[in-house]
């Protein structure tokens, strides 16, 4: 369903980059400690001016331009982890998660795939939600991080670019379509998370326009009647 004349979803709170810089393991680098940008950032087809991946093997391309986080999902998360004081300090602004952008007045529910949007002169299209990995255990200093961002369904989303252009903090997101209202973010995430191998369920999945990645995973799920197995994305390569 066509969103006409575009609607106001909610606000662009920061933009943030990062580089890819030596992280907590040997061999592993991350860029998940960006900072907040002043100004215009360009956005184009591989994601934000200044922005980079540590691992492009399962991180970033066009399909992970840029990622998404819900400045409201932060007040839960400080409940949660209330007594660690290096979680709750990372927590004090935007880019906790290692997000492109920190969204006012949207969350994962909110959101759904293939939405098309305009934010300054780029356009984007929502491709699929985070499925968290273990170098956030290691930067919130929890050793099931990763698991409880996936268990929670407030992991993020990301955005492929449509139309290249310039964000910056402040700006508003427009919603320009909506092909998939019934298929909002937490949606796919929760059939994720519960490791939901209903066969209706999955072909009503597939028939969305998935990125590769999620489509191999849900038609893995669909031929082996079982779900994939997340040790290494949840827990990694051991220091």
């Amino acid at each position: 369903m066509n969103a006409t004349p575009p609607q106001p979803l909610g606000w662009l709170r920061a933009v943030l980059t990062g580089r890819a810089l030596p992280y907590t393991r040997p061999g592993s680098r991350s860029a998940i400690a960006k900072q907040a940008r002043g100004g215009p950032v360009g956005a184009g087809p591989l994601g934000l001016d200044g922005d980079e991946q540590g691992d492009p093997r399962v991180h970033g391309g066009p399909d992970k331009a840029v990622h998404c986080y819900a400045w409201a999902q932060y007040a839960p998360w400080r409940q949660e982890l209330a007594g660690n004081a290096a979680a709750q300090a990372l927590l004090e602004q935007p880019g906790a998660f290692g997000e492109n952008f920190s969204l006012d007045d949207l969350q994962e529910s909110q959101v759904c795939i293939a939405d098309q949007w305009q934010i300054g002169s780029a356009r984007f299209e929502v491709s699929q939600g985070r499925q968290p990995c273990w170098k956030l255990n290691d930067r919130f200093g929890v050793p099931d991080m990763a698991l409880r961002v996936q268990s929670s369904l407030r992991t993020g989303w990301y955005l492929r670019v449509l139309q290249g252009g310039q964000v910056q903090a402040g700006d508003q997101v427009w919603l320009l379509a909506r092909p998939y209202p019934e298929w909002p973010i937490t949606r796919l995430l929760r059939a994720i998370a519960e490791r939901d191998c209903t066969p209706a369920t999955l072909r009503q999945i597939l028939a969305l326009p998935l990125p590769p990645s999620w489509h191999k995973l849900f038609s893995c799920r669909l031929e082996n009647a079982s779900a994939e197995d997340w040790t290494s994305r949840l827990v990694g390569r051991q220091p």
